[in-house]
């Protein structure tokens, strides 16, 4: 197939299950990957086979852990929950309100949990399982920002809150 064709497959046994994979070849000729569908070129979905999975065990038996104490404060999954790429001592500027910022995490994010920002205490934008994300007009002034790791509707850990101020230009 191709030199990158051993790294995509691990790629494609990466992605979380309901994922959708599209096969399509690149200007160069080559063929391509990838989780959206090209815009302007004929892709072809992918089907994969059905991932492994173990069933869990059943309560009493030797593998089940020990549920926590009431009072012991849950363990974090991530020992590293964190957002980059937005200045602290200065403004951010984004002319007209957008701007990307990155979630460092360690270990890397586990599936089924998905990143989701807070905007000033509120969710925004999709959850989704990549660690650059986007905001789109927002307004000048002082915001929060944080990220949650969340499963499904649950919230797994959530980084410290970042308090940073957006500058526009404004156009009357």
């Amino acid at each position: 197939m191709g030199r990158g064709f051993p790294g995509v497959l691990l790629l494609l046994l990466a992605l979380p299950a309901a994922a959708q994979i599209y096969k399509y070849t690149d200007a160069n000729g080559n063929t391509a990957y990838s989780n959206q569908p090209p815009d302007g070129v004929p892709a072809q979905a992918v089907e994969l086979p059905p991932l492994n999975s173990i069933e869990p065990q059943g309560p009493g038996s030797p593998e089940t852990p020990t549920p926590p104490a009431i009072n012991e404060k849950p363990r974090n999954a991530y020992q590293t929950l964190e957002l980059t790429d937005i200045p602290t001592e200065e403004a951010l500027r984004a002319n007209n309100g957008t701007f990307t910022v990155g979630v460092r995490a360690q270990p890397r994010l586990q599936s089924p949990h998905r990143f989701r920002l807070l905007l000033n205490g509120q969710p925004y934008g999709q959850p989704t399982n990549v660690p650059r994300l986007q905001l789109v007009n927002i307004d000048r002034g002082e915001h929060s920002l944080a990220v949650q790791v969340i499963d499904g509707d649950t919230v797994v850990q959530q980084s410290e809150t970042v308090t940073f101020t957006v500058q526009r230009v404004h156009r009357p």
